[in-house]
């Protein structure tokens, strides 16, 4: 027996771009309200302790996946999201705010903007590596490369793009 319906994909005729555009951190702490979500879409976070924290780099330098690891004999599935972001130029203020995200392994909530115009929300992530430095040569500069890991049962939902100002 199925368990759901199943629904089709239709080919679209829109323009399709790479590359995430923002991104926006909370802790999983401060999501203390209830939130809307129908048809895959969150159209309110409910009440939020703090606000999300805008983090800035720039262009060409972020990118998410989500994978599936589906175990047919166990029956069990689950989505391994994962973040990557690139911030340029190594400074004493960029260094802290990185060792506060993977403090105590902490959850954070993470909704990301795409270059499409859409924002993703991926809940329970947290900060498993921070890597780079110092490029060879002066034109390689010095860099942070940092990785945010969630494993949660469903692809990331979308966030109605008129949530975004209610958040940050």
């Amino acid at each position: 027996m199925a368990c759901s319906t199943i629904e089709t994909i239709l080919k679209g005729c829109d323009n399709n771009i790479g590359g995430i555009t923002s991104i926006y951190i909370n802790d999983m702490d401060n999501m203390t309200g209830t939130i809307t979500e129908a048809n895959w879409i969150i159209s309110s976070f409910g009440t939020l302790a703090d606000p999300f924290i805008p983090f800035e780099f720039r262009r060409n330098t972020g990118m998410f996946t989500e994978e599936a690891a589906i175990d047919l004999v166990n029956g069990s599935s689950f989505i391994t999201q994962t973040v990557t972001l690139m911030f340029h130029r190594r400074e004493a203020a960029k260094s802290k705010a990185i060792k506060i995200l993977g403090e105590g392994q902490r959850d954070l909530a993470l909704v990301v903007g795409d270059a499409n115009g859409k924002y993703w929300y991926f809940p329970y992530a947290q900060l498993t590596a921070v890597a780079e430095g110092s490029g060879t040569a002066k034109a390689d500069g010095s860099k942070y490369s940092i990785t945010f890991v969630a494993e949660n049962e469903n692809l990331a939902f979308e966030v109605a793009a008129s949530e975004i100002n209610n958040i940050i």
